[in-house]
């Protein structure tokens, strides 16, 4: 077995032991961090809909500062490709092939800032994910294109690894974000 699945299957078996509810505090660093780069209110972020005990990052939705701006969701496409579409909170999901809700295809928009989920992260700012590439490509593509999207990983500080396994395809993320603050 390849070191980055056996990576995975460590980190997707502490997630199920420590797993916890995340504070609305946790969203103060990300907030500031959004303020710094941030000069206009109609900002479009990227969220995932949480499943495996990834953090809950749907808390956002409730948080006051958050309010104005847009969020959204992954779908999952053809030829595994991913794109983003406008979402609100009790907006109707579809589930996906991979049973994870999805939104009402409209208008693909590409995101300001986007929230990645995480499976394991490193000191680096490496994330590992489930091994199917998706941001990885999206993100990979939108950089060639020469169009900045400002990344942040979404964690528990227990996902933390000392040193990931990275290849060419893989992302490097602008930040990781833990109830511990940004890293």
């Amino acid at each position: 077995m390849d070191q980055k699945k056996l990576i995975r299957k460590k980190y997707i078996r502490i997630r199920q032991k420590k797993y916890f509810e995340i504070k609305d505090k946790f969203f103060s660093p990300l907030k500031n961090l959004i303020k710094k780069f941030a000069k206009k209110n109609n900002l479009n972020i990227s969220i995932y809909y949480p499943c495996s005990n990834e953090v809950n990052i749907l808390k956002i939705l409730n948080n006051e500062y958050f309010k104005k701006f847009n969020f959204l969701l992954p779908i999952i496409e053809e030829k595994n490709s991913m794109n983003f579409y406008k979402w609100k909170k009790n907006d109707v999901l579809n589930l996906n092939k991979f049973g994870v809700p999805e939104p009402i295809k409209s208008k693909k928009i590409v995101p300001n800032v986007a929230l990645v989920p995480v499976l394991a992260f490193d000191k680096f700012k490496n994330r590992l994910g489930y091994g199917k590439g998706f941001y990885d490509r999206f993100l990979n593509n939108y950089k060639r294109k020469n169009k900045k999207i400002i990344t942040v990983g979404v964690a528990f500080s227990f996902q933390k690894h000392h040193k990931l396994p990275i290849n060419t395809n893989d992302y490097k993320l602008d930040y990781i974000i833990t109830e511990r603050g940004i890293q």
